[in-house]
């Protein structure tokens, strides 16, 4: 069985070196770069399980090439920076990364954050790739939604992530710890805020009214319901 392959983005060299040890240490496949433009001529080749990616990269946003990644690539993306403050955090997360590390960073803990997320239900599914829900069809082969009239709206695969939980678990209440047991990630306000930013982007593109939404329903202290009938094919 071929491992999985985590490529990481930074221009660093140490912090290249460091985090490709300990990745291959704990046996995955590893690609580095120091350059957005050679990382990005590289997914013409081969396209990874997951990216590290540094936000102060020296040739493009780092911000930016989160979001082509979340929007263009099947791979999970996990930021990892020096910037530690809330709002570099929530942009992050808001632009569909699906996770976000400071540095200093501990390397058995990004092994961890990665393991989690190669864990997900989207590695895991029985599922085919296409649901559709009250006028909506959800095509996780192509990251889009599609309304009735065929208009697409991008999802990215953090956004995707949390879209599959709700449509495999229709009408039923999803608590966060049962979705911090299934997404992987770290307990605590930094997975909260994430499942927030994620949970509010899915409604917006779903046309929700924020304060009366119709099919992500918060249930006040206890998660989430899902109240759409949902159809696999």
């Amino acid at each position: 069985m071929t491992q999985p392959l985590v490529t990481i983005v930074d221009d660093e060299p140490e912090i290249r070196r460091i985090l490709t040890d300990a990745l291959e240490d704990a046996g995955f496949r590893t690609q580095s770069f120091s350059r957005a433009r050679e990382f990005e001529a590289s997914l013409k080749r081969v396209t990874p399980d997951v990216c590290l990616v540094d936000l102060s990269l020296p040739d493009t946003d780092g911000l930016a090439l989160v979001h082509r990644l979340a929007l263009e690539q099947g791979a999970a993306v996990i930021i990892i920076s020096g910037r530690a403050q809330v709002q570099d955090r929530v942009t992050g997360l808001e632009l569909g990364a699906d996770d976000y590390i400071t540095k200093p960073f501990d390397p058995a803990e990004v092994v961890a954050r990665i393991r989690a997320r190669l864990r997900s239900p989207r590695t895991q599914t029985t599922h085919s790739e296409v649901a559709r829900f009250n006028g909506w069809t959800a095509h996780f082969d192509r990251y889009v939604l599609e309304d009735s009239s065929g208009a697409e709206t991008p999802f990215s695969h953090a956004e995707g992530e949390v879209l599959r939980l709700f449509l495999e678990s229709p009408k039923r209440l999803i608590s966060r710890a049962q979705m911090q047991e299934t997404l992987g990630g770290a307990a605590g306000d930094s997975f909260d805020r994430a499942m927030d930013v994620r949970i509010s982007r899915l409604r917006t593109k779903l046309g929700e009214d924020p304060k009366n939404p119709r099919l992500i329903k918060t249930i006040y202290g206890a998660g989430y319901i899902f109240l759409g009938d949902v159809e696999w094919r």
